[in-house]
Formats: C-alpha cells, structure tokens, sequence
C-alpha cells in the first residue's frame, strides 16, 4: 500500500484542497457512493484519475459543482436543463449539457458534452464553494465492480498499482444503499433522455437510451448491481425481448462481465442454453437463446428449468416472450427482471425499458 496514502474520518477541506491542488486524487463520501475526485483544471490529475479508473481515454467524466451558477461558467444551460436544476438540484442527478470547454482535457466527451452533479450533501457542496471550481468525480470503484458503499469495497476489487495512486481517503463507514445518480442529456432539442436511471425517476416506468452496444452492456451492469445482494440466495431471471439484433446479446455480455466471467458470450440458438461458471461464486450464469423454440415445445421441458431455479443461478433469457408463461410461473422462486429492448431513432440508439412488463 502506497505509505503516503492518508485516511481521515470526516472532511477536513484545508488538507483535502492542498491534495487536490497538488493533482491528487481524493475518494470522499456522497449521497449515493463513494467517489474519487481531482482537480478539473489538472491534466495530469485526469490522467491519474484514468489510470486508476483503467477507462480509455474519450470516455468523459462528470464534474460536482457547488451551485448552479458555477456550472454556468462552464456549460450551456437550455431551458430543460435550468428545469432540472430548479426542480431536482442539490440532488442524485447529474445534468448533461454543452461544455464551454474550459476544463482538463479528458474530461468532456468527444461530441463536445459535460455532465453535471450537484450533490445533495452539505460538507461536499462546502468543500467544492471553497476550493471554488469544480471537482471531477466518478464512482471510486473499478470498472464493473461492485457498487462502494464503504472502504473495503474499494479496496477488495482494486490492484496495488491502483491504491499507489490513492492520495486520501474520507472515510465515514458505511453509507446507505442508495441508487448512483439518475444521468439526463439535456442536449438534444430540449428533450430530456435518460441514460442512467437512478432512484431519481422522471417517468413511472425505468426507461433510459442507450447509445451503443458499450451503453447497452453498461444498463446490463448497472441493472446486475441493482441485484447482485440476491445472487446465491435466490434465482435471478433476466427475461429479454426485442426484435432480432436489437441488443439483446450485448446486454448478457454486459451482465457476463460485471459478474466477472471472462469467456466470449455468443448467443446460443443453436445449444438453447450456455453455462458460464464463476471462480468466485457457488451459482452460475445459465444463458439461454429461445428463438427457434415453440411454446409447446419439449424442448422446455429439457432446459430443466425447475433445477436450474432450485440452483439460484442467473438466468438471462432471450426471445423471453416465447416463454413468458413459463418464467412468470416461477414468480414466487426467482427475481425477475423484464427488460424490453427496441430500436431508437438513428441504427445505433435502443430504448431500454425494464422492470415487471
């Protein structure tokens, strides 16, 4: 461990602000999780922020500012942003709007967009009006990790090379289980997208865009940690519908990788079921594809579902329509997850809506 790590227990902003001015890096507590944060103006604090997040470069952060008159200074607010803000802010939703490129580079993405947080936590809002510019922040723990609520979460999942480039750490126990942050493109036409859904909702039903087969993947490990506490203990079915080439895939994919399975993930029309065991866990990923099954098949009837339940494996579901009567019977055994995927406005953009469908 890098000995010039230092842990405190609460904020002490004169020694959080020299760390930060020297471009170190600080994981502190907020209203979701704990996050890691440097300097905005800082390149070289971004690049050690990328590094220790092992992201590629082009994948942009948000940045924590402490009042909407500072995040003017920085980004372009229409009039669905400035609703936003008044209705929702200080709060867990971060506000994409068009940067006025005065940060790090990094930082925003390659279309020219920044993200904005104003957290709902008073010794954060306080240290970021002091230091008197905006942090970058993003959750502290590695890329499809587990989500840190406390210290040791961080800690479990992180190489040594990655705790050498922890400067200080706010440690304040264990925090409440909240959602990350409701994440909302306010860039297009005045129209609000969702892409992330938080505990912040802005329609009844959990619906976000995804962008890409990346995004696609991401909903997947954001949705699996929304989950991942019942993994073991219950059958977690993920049912999936939409149309041939719609994501479906790429959504096990996601969930593959936040589970830690590092074998290629196909999808098995062919087989009916694949079976991915985990290192680190008794149950496993059970992937099945029922496209060229009929409803009345024997073929259901050879997946062995009822054990596979009885295992308390994860179960995703291609073509779940098909089998709906079948999944839906063993409601009262397993957790199941409805994600319904369907084509967007451009080839590349899906509409992912999930939850009892």
């Amino acid at each position: 461990m890098n000995h010039t790590m230092k842990t405190i227990n609460d904020f002490d902003n004169k020694l959080i602000i020299k760390i930060l001015n020297s471009g170190g890096t600080v994981i502190f507590p907020c209203e979701t999780v704990y996050g890691i944060a440097v300097d905005s103006q800082n390149q070289e604090a971004v690049v050690k922020l990328n590094n220790y997040k092992q992201r590629p470069l082009g994948k942009p952060y948000a940045i924590m500012c402490s009042s909407q008159k500072m995040a003017q200074s920085y980004v372009y607010l229409n009039k669905t942003a400035k609703d936003l803000y008044k209705k929702f802010l200080p709060g867990p939703l971060t506000v994409i709007s068009k940067s006025k490129h005065k940060l790090a580079e990094g930082i925003e993405s390659e279309t020219g967009t920044l993200g904005i947080r104003i957290p709902d936590y008073l010794k954060l809002l306080k240290l970021i009006k002091e230091f008197g510019r905006p942090i970058v922040a993003t959750s502290a723990n590695a890329s499809y990790q587990k989500r840190p609520y406390k210290i040791s979460d961080i800690f479990k999942n992180i190489s040594d090379k990655q705790k050498k480039l922890i400067d200080l750490i706010i440690d304040v126990g264990e925090l409440p289980k909240n959602e990350p942050s409701t994440v909302i493109d306010t860039t297009l036409d005045d129209e609000a997208v969702i892409l992330r859904q938080g505990d912040l909702k802005l329609k009844d039903k959990n619906e976000v865009l995804s962008r890409n087969e990346e995004n696609t993947q991401n909903i997947a490990k954001e949705l699996w940690q929304k989950y991942q506490e019942f993994a073991g203990k219950r059958a977690i079915i993920f049912a999936l519908e939409g149309q041939m080439g719609a994501g479906k895939t790429q959504f096990v994919k996601g969930l593959a990788k936040t589970m830690g399975i590092r074998e290629e993930i196909t999808s098995p029309s062919y087989d009916l079921l694949s079976d991915y065991r985990l290192q680190t866990a008794d149950y496993r990923l059970i992937h099945i594809d029922t496209w060229r099954m009929l409803k009345a098949s024997e073929e259901t009837k050879s997946l062995k579902f009822e054990r596979l339940i009885g295992d308390k494996s994860v179960i995703a579901i291609e073509w779940a329509d098909r089998v709906s009567e079948l999944i839906r019977s063993y409601s009262e055994d397993a957790i199941i997850v409805w994600v319904k995927i369907s084509y967007g406005k451009s080839e590349t953009e899906r509409l992912i809506i999930w939850g009892n469908l």
